[in-house]
């Protein structure tokens, strides 16, 4: 989909050749707009009364006389808030996707420029326009191919739009590979998917297979592999925005293209939603993706351990122990809590990139959708700076966060009597137990755990990625790059 930014009056976006306008109305409007000569002024003064309150409520008219355009939707966008102009553009656009719109013209020059306003609208649009076609030739596939963004003064809000643009890449990116089946998302489609980013200038893809994989020790990876005919990979991502030795940001993405439970199988209803396990994995492609659009000037570093959770008879079975890349030994007392098992791996793997810090996105624990249900994101970590930065990022870009808490005294139940952890605590807090063993793997990093499992997709008759925490990640990423280079790296080693 194509947007172009463009100074628009009202009176110019009436004459506009598009195939609708939807038009951003404020809560109040000046009076003297009832009289304007303009057609589509006239229009908004006068209907802003009949249209109910509240961001979202819209009214649709038909053949106005005066504008080009054959369909008009207004909306009310409230005190025109990023946030209530990215309701009233969902709600518009939703409300002109059956007419097959090829062109819109989205007018948001009654409101006040705002930059973040711009880019919530663009991402708005697109996600309430988005259509998923891969595996199914009957779905309709998205009919709005442009979309002309009017302001007052492109300039105030070029670097939202610019943003919001990337972002569009980025969470559709994501949105494809999460919402792909497991039998077209295996990890080596997705080793495939970063291969063909890696074709983008300042991106670089090494993919290791599962010799280099035991090379390297990563036992516990190769643990939940190992029930699986799909051999594993773990791809390793680099974006050079910045100075060859500076400290990059590291994301770890779980990548569990299809997780079954292993041998502590799931129930059999909803299992195929957890094609959706590698949405932590596909957070980072996405970003990646934006980057490559953007090209912040930082160094940034994506690490996904990408394989299948299956229940084989090779299969890992519970009260197994396995010896971590780190040297650490789990016993194996959940076949079911594996992505910890892949991430911890990749945490002792992301140490050597000496990273200004790392956020590992993850897929991780039901009990993180029962503690903060699909609002919010739940967020770890040890550093009240990194948390907060992380927290921050996600305020703006509208990808909300909550910090949760990470107490030793949660880390008594991972002990074991037969290795150096068990990988699960049993039920009581287990998001946060499951972060304190991640904790474990990452004691000498800037680490943070971002747990997705309630926000990366939705069930039911919307059921779909998401594409977040992309947002989140790809502001965090731009907010260090505006912060300036940190402490030199080491040399990087070859993957």
């Amino acid at each position: 989909m194509n947007f172009e930014l463009k100074s628009l009056t009202p009176a110019q976006a009436a004459q506009l050749p598009a195939d609708a306008l939807l038009v951003a109305l404020p809560d109040s409007l000046p009076k003297a707009m009832a009289a304007s000569p303009d057609a589509l002024s006239r229009l908004a003064a006068q209907a802003l009364a009949d249209i109910d309150p509240g961001a979202g409520q819209a009214l649709s008219c038909y053949r106005v006389n005066g504008i080009k355009a054959p369909r008009v939707v207004l909306v009310r966008a409230g005190d025109g808030s990023a946030a209530a102009v990215r309701k009233a553009v969902a709600a518009g656009t939703a409300a002109l996707r059956q007419n097959g719109i090829e062109r819109l013209a989205l007018v948001l020059s009654l409101l006040p420029d705002d930059a973040a306003a711009v880019r919530m609208a663009v991402q708005a649009c697109a996600d309430a326009s988005y259509a998923f076609t891969t595996t199914k030739p009957s779905a309709k596939p998205r009919a709005l191919k442009r979309v002309t963004v009017g302001v007052t003064d492109t300039a105030a809000v070029r670097a939202g739009f610019e943003v919001g643009k990337a972002l569009v890449t980025g969470v559709e990116f994501a949105k494809e590979w999460a919402n792909r089946p497991g039998n077209h998302a295996t990890p080596s489609h997705l080793a495939d998917a970063a291969k063909a980013l890696g074709r983008q200038p300042g991106i670089k893809v090494d993919v290791l297979g599962p010799k280099q994989v035991a090379a390297l020790g990563m036992g516990a990876f190769m643990a939940v592999a190992q029930g699986s005919a799909e051999p594993l990979r773990f791809i390793v991502m680099h974006y050079n925005g910045g100075a060859k030795g500076d400290a990059p940001v590291v994301l770890v993405g779980k990548g569990i293209t299809f997780d079954s439970g292993g041998i502590s199988i799931k129930p059999a209803p909803e299992m195929d939603e957890m094609k959706f396990d590698m949405g932590g994995a596909a957070s980072v492609l996405g970003t990646f993706a934006a980057l490559a659009e953007l090209k912040p000037a930082i160094n940034v570093v994506g690490l996904i351990p990408s394989c299948e959770n299956m229940p084989d008879g090779l299969a890992v079975k519970p009260g197994d122990v396995v010896r971590s890349m780190s040297g650490q030994t789990i016993e194996i007392l959940n076949t079911d809590a594996e992505g910890r098992l892949i991430l911890c791996d990749a945490l002792t793997y992301a140490a050597r990139f000496k990273p200004r810090a790392v956020v590992d996105i993850a897929t991780l624990t039901g009990a993180c959708v029962i503690a903060l249900g699909a609002v919010r994101t739940g967020l770890f970590s040890p550093s009240d700076e990194l948390a907060a930065a992380l927290q921050k990022a996600g305020d703006t870009a509208g990808d909300l966060a909550w910090r949760m808490p990470l107490d030793d005294d949660y880390a008594e139940g991972l002990k074991s009597s037969f290795a150096d952890m068990g990988n699960v605590a049993g039920r009581a807090a287990g998001a946060v137990t499951a972060a304190k063993f991640l904790q474990k793997f990452a004691s000498e990093l800037n680490w943070a755990h971002l747990d997705i499992a309630g926000t990366a997709w939705k069930s039911g008759a919307a059921k779909g990625s998401t594409g977040r925490p992309v947002p989140l990640l790809l502001q965090f990423i731009l907010d260090q790059a505006q912060a300036g280079p940190t402490r030199k790296a080491a040399r990087k080693p070859r993957a």
